[in-house]
């Protein structure tokens, strides 16, 4: 079973082909200046895909984003850069993390810089610690806590475009406008309404909305820590799907295993709506606002918003 650690991952600087996990935009190399930039744009590295769309709104023409690590289809937290990757930090002014130990490499590669760069720490900025979920671009206040403090340090990387930053930041939350109406709509529908999660990555979201954690504890702590739940949080879970405790069932469809399928073939027995989400973004969106009002209205759906 493939499992989202919360805990310390070990991360090997080595040999996986990026082609099988990761991909790059951009050149963090080259800061010349660029469509409407009024200066030279400022490179940017960012760690994972969930914040790269998003850095890369806010940067717009003053900032040449590179994302390491974009894939949907693999466990970000086993993901082992490449030398190629660690390359890229090379001439980076700034460099986005989500942190909460969930892309540790990133501040190894860092350290190895002889000019460091501004370094953003998404679970620094909004105040959790290691240990915590780390799934925070599922939060809605976090996402903007964060996108505000990436435009801040571009500003302050290039004050002569404070402006354009302050407007590309104003585009984005117009662009996100979707995003905040899906959950202003499912709100209502999920007062007095629970869920159930075969992982941990939508906790966030599903307490923005108003939605209650019936998933069973021990279920939930054996997931975090990447072990197999006990027979016993196996039962406890699939007893709650039967008699109706649980509304939904979240399923992330990144997970592979006897358990979660065995808990979704409960859900569906039980008639139990479930809703699939992902941890990365999947190929077929090209913006976080897009992937994330998919899933928004599948809830919304489910919960018969």
């Amino acid at each position: 079973m493939v499992r989202f650690r919360w805990g310390v991952v070990a991360v090997v600087i080595g040999g996986l082909a990026l082609s099988a996990c990761g991909s790059s935009s951009g050149n963090s190399a080259s800061s010349k200046p660029k469509g409407a930039c009024p200066t030279s744009a400022v490179p940017v590295v960012v760690s994972v895909d969930q914040w790269g769309d998003i850095v890369d709104q806010l940067a717009g023409d003053c900032g040449n984003v590179t994302t390491i690590f974009k894939s949907s289809s693999a466990d970000p937290h086993d993901y082992e850069p490449t030398p190629a990757d660690n390359a890229k930090f090379t001439g980076a002014k700034l460099v986005v993390e989500n942190g909460l130990d969930y892309d540790p490499w990133v501040d190894k590669a860092v350290a190895t810089l002889d000019t460091k760069p501004v370094v953003v720490n998404g679970g620094e900025v909004v105040g959790l610690e290691n240990g915590d979920n780390p799934h925070i671009w599922y939060g809605p206040d976090y996402v903007y806590k964060i996108a505000d403090t990436v435009t801040a340090k571009l500003k302050q990387l290039e004050p002569k475009a404070a402006s354009y930053f302050d407007a590309r930041n104003a585009k984005w939350r117009t662009s996100m406008a979707p995003y905040d109406a899906e959950i202003a709509k499912i709100k209502p529908a999920a007062a007095g309404k629970t869920y159930g999660a075969t992982e941990g990555i939508f906790d966030y979201m599903a307490e923005a909305v108003g939605l209650t954690n019936k998933t069973p504890d021990g279920y939930q702590r054996a997931t975090a820590n990447e072990s197999d739940p006990a027979p016993g949080d196996v039962n406890d879970f699939e007893q709650a799907l039967a008699d109706g405790s649980m509304t939904v069932l979240i399923y992330n469809t990144q997970t592979s295993g006897a358990i979660p399928e065995q808990v979704r073939s409960k859900a569906e027995a039980s008639k139990v709506p479930v809703v699939n989400v992902t941890e990365s973004v999947p190929p077929k969106f090209s913006t976080f606002e897009a992937w994330q009002v998919s899933q928004l209205k599948d809830l919304a759906k489910a919960l018969g918003a």
